[in-house]
């Protein structure tokens, strides 16, 4: 048996290697699971209940939560098989951005996890007549729930479920996801089973995942990675547990012990501040050892025949440091898939040098979303790449210059339909030949993998008429263990500029070890041996930067960056424009001010 649509995969599992956990979730203390043979039943259950609502094939129906769930699955391939198009809803959405889309997706029922965000949706239905009901997965008071959906079909209702599920093809549209950029109205993506389909197959090829493992599933669900990966670990037979929110991450991997899990950079910086945060509290001895251990694994590199004084020394800190660390993860932990944002090369070496196996990788909502991806055979990684391009992806790098950079475009059947109602839009991006245009600036490195090296539509041109690709300077800076988020700034500007978050654990260290009292944040960015101490960092970094993009003044924040605050898009792409207005105040001062302009190491 193969599987050619979304909806095929829970069926080809059954007929291959049917679990006893295929899904499941925590509630009142205790895991909760579904097996294979009871997620099928179920969803045909709740499909008969979706034809009591007098659902239609190619009606449009609202899935919003904070993380995924089995409820989530089952609702979703319930839909799908009755040819009813899903659209996931980020949770974070603004209220304007949700009303439109509510409105132009003309969205007739909506999930949504809880109170809070029923209660969302609710404040906007008056103006989108469109919805009629809103069902919640938690039960909440005089709220309908999800399971009253739940009926048993009778032979004629289960006829209808057959005919509808055998008419869907594989061309046929199966989801709009809207992405909310970084400018403008969202813009809904279609993607079909075929796109969704091709790329499960092509990453499921990857992983060394099989029906004996298990994941847990944290991200949201809402956005087509993890989505994806969830697809691809249903069909490859691997039992997802779904974590119960951001907060109780650890604790919940601690319980599952998953081998495998995917994930964005942001965690796992959180993660190594923890465990450096933790390091501080204990004494001198412990702290220098934890010191030489990741100092020893930012130095790991897979590719290079490593020395035997090496190995034993990686064996030691192993013993000693790293076991501890997978023991934090459940301690079967065999690989992470990183994807959605950068991430810093030495972490990627630091994690694999404990022994878990960091996977970063490449892709858009608009290509389903896997583009390219590190690989976990030998040879198959170089940390500071997003991998090689996947099965069935073509790859070319679009009017490259002197250093071989260009756009990178893709063409396969993981590309998107289109836009949902904007052809012109869609028309922009694909072109006649079928190659998708990313927007995203890269190059080929080690003749196979793929290095982003930035976004199209952010570099820019300073007054002076050079141009400055952002995102590599924000990766050096970012790289700097003191700085944990940034943006870099000059559009018709005489210099450059940066808004930086500092990594407040380090910094906190620092201070007590160069005796510079600690209070709190927002009161140490202000602190002047605080910053004359962060602008030597900078002009440290600037070394590495060619002369016109040096940065020359830094102004520092005290309060992280996040998708709720709305400096970052769903995407967790930066909102520049957003960004350039929230903080116009301390850009101004950084290009008024009378101080010296930081220049770099060496000056």
């Amino acid at each position: 048996m193969d599987f050619k649509r979304i909806l095929d995969l829970l069926p080809y599992q059954a007929a291959r290697y049917p679990q006893k956990i295929a899904l499941a979730s925590k509630h009142n203390g205790q895991w909760q699971s579904y097996s294979t043979e009871d997620c099928l039943k179920i969803i045909d259950q709740l499909s008969t209940g979706f034809l009591q609502l007098n659902l239609q094939a190619g009606d449009a129906v609202g899935i919003m939560t904070t993380v995924g769930s089995p409820a989530w699955n089952l609702v979703d391939l319930a839909l799908q098989q009755i040819g009813v198009i899903v659209v996931p809803l980020h949770a974070a959405v603004r209220e304007a951005e949700l009303r439109f889309i509510l409105k132009e997706a003309t969205i007739k029922y909506c999930f949504a996890a809880n109170q809070e965000l029923h209660d969302l949706l609710s404040s906007v239905r008056k103006n989108t007549p469109e919805l009629q009901q809103i069902y919640t997965f938690e039960k909440c008071p005089e709220v309908p729930h999800w399971k009253q959906l739940i009926i048993d079909p009778d032979p004629t209702q289960l006829k209808i479920i057959q005919e509808r599920k055998a008419a869907i093809k594989e061309e046929d549209l199966a989801t709009i996801i809207y992405t909310s950029g970084t400018t403008g109205q969202p813009k809904g993506v279609m993607l079909s089973h075929k796109n969704i389909v091709s790329n499960i197959k092509s990453t499921m090829s990857l992983l060394p995942i099989n029906y004996e493992k298990k994941t847990i599933s944290f991200l949201p669900m809402s956005h087509i990675f993890e989505r994806m990966a969830v697809y691809v670990y249903c069909a490859a037979g691997v039992s997802i547990y779904y974590a119960r929110g951001v907060d109780t991450i650890l604790e919940d991997i601690q319980e599952v012990r998953p081998h495998y899990f995917t994930s964005v950079p942001r965690l796992l910086e959180r993660m190594y501040d923890s465990i450096l945060e933790q390091a501080s509290s204990q004494g001198f001895l412990k702290r220098r050892i934890l010191t030489w251990a990741i100092g020893l694994g930012e130095r790991f590199n897979r590719r290079q025949k490593m020395k035997i004084t090496y190995q034993m020394q990686l064996l030691l800190a192993r013993i000693l440091v790293f076991r501890h660390w997978r023991n934090a993860l459940g301690g079967k932990v065999e690989g992470v898939i990183v994807g959605a944002a950068a991430l810093q090369p030495k972490l990627g070496q630091l994690f694999s040098a404990a022994g878990i196996d960091i996977r970063e990788g490449y892709g858009l909502t608009e290509t389903s979303p896997a583009i390219s991806f590190n690989r976990f055979e030998p040879g198959g990684v170089h940390f500071g790449t997003v991998g090689i391009p996947v099965p069935g992806v073509e790859l070319k790098i679009d009017q490259p210059n002197k250093n071989q950079e260009g756009e990178i475009c893709v063409r396969g059947p993981n590309v998107m339909m289109g836009y949902y109602r904007q052809p012109e839009l869609t028309a922009q991006v694909i072109d006649e030949e079928g190659w998708f245009h990313t927007g995203d600036i890269g190059k080929i490195v080690f003749k196979r993998f793929l290095q982003i090296t930035d976004r199209k539509k952010d570099i820019f041109k300073t007054s002076s008429g050079k141009y400055v690709a952002p995102q590599k300077v924000e990766n050096l800076l970012k790289s700097s263990r003191y700085f944990s988020q940034c943006m870099v700034i000059g559009f018709n500007r005489p210099y450059v500029t940066a808004l930086i978050i500092p990594n407040f654990v380090h910094l906190e260290r620092w201070c007590i070890n160069n005796k510079v009292h600690w209070t709190s944040p927002q009161y140490m960015v202000h602190n002047t041996k605080v910053e004359n101490f962060l602008e030597s960092v900078v002009a440290q970094i600037n070394d590495q930067l060619k002369k016109e993009a040096r940065v020359r003044r830094i102004h520092l924040l005290h309060e992280e960056w996040s998708v709720p605050t709305g400096e970052y898009a769903q995407t967790l792409k930066l909102r520049r424009d957003f960004i350039l207005e929230k903080f116009n105040k301390g850009i101004e001062e950084m290009y008024n001010s009378k101080d010296e302009l930081i220049s770099s190491k060496e000056q």
